[in-house]
């Protein structure tokens, strides 16, 4: 069970991991694209816009923000597949159906056994009830020696 919830736990990590891998992609997106300035790839399509020039990062800052940014996202993909490759390795199929059938049969087995003691304390209570009922109704016979 202990080992379950460490990988469990591994998981959980892993799912963090990926949500700030997302994060860092997305904020990357719309930093590129809202501070690039656009530039003519090609002769022949001419550029049709212009940004704001308050709006765009001067070049060599842009660069930098650029590395900065791809190597956030590479040290957040490295510890991402470092979880990965820690996770443990997948059990078979048979195993893992003979362990669900054991968990089945040991599940049973304590439905079985909560059974029989929810009878018992119905039948006990109602063996007390009756004793309580038969001590009040029934005259006191120290009261009345003989």
């Amino acid at each position: 069970m202990l080992q379950e919830l460490s990988h469990m736990d591994r998981i959980t990590q892993l799912q963090d991991e990926i949500q700030q891998l997302l994060t860092i992609m997305s904020n990357s997106i719309a930093y590129l694209t809202s501070k690039a300035d656009f530039m003519q790839v090609s002769p022949e399509v001419p550029i049709t816009k212009q940004r704001n020039p308050d709006k765009v990062d001067p070049p060599d800052v842009f660069e930098e923000n650029k590395k900065e940014l791809v190597q956030d996202l590479m040290v957040k993909a490295k510890q991402v597949e470092y979880l990965i490759n820690a996770l443990p390795v997948p059990e078979l199929e048979e195993t893992q159906a003979l362990r669900l059938q054991s968990l089945e049969e040991q599940m049973t087995q304590a439905n079985t056994e909560y059974v029989r003691a929810v009878n018992r304390a119905r039948r006990l209570h109602h063996r007390i009830t009756e004793v309580l009922r038969h001590m009040l109704n029934e005259p006191d016979s120290l009261d009345n020696p003989g």
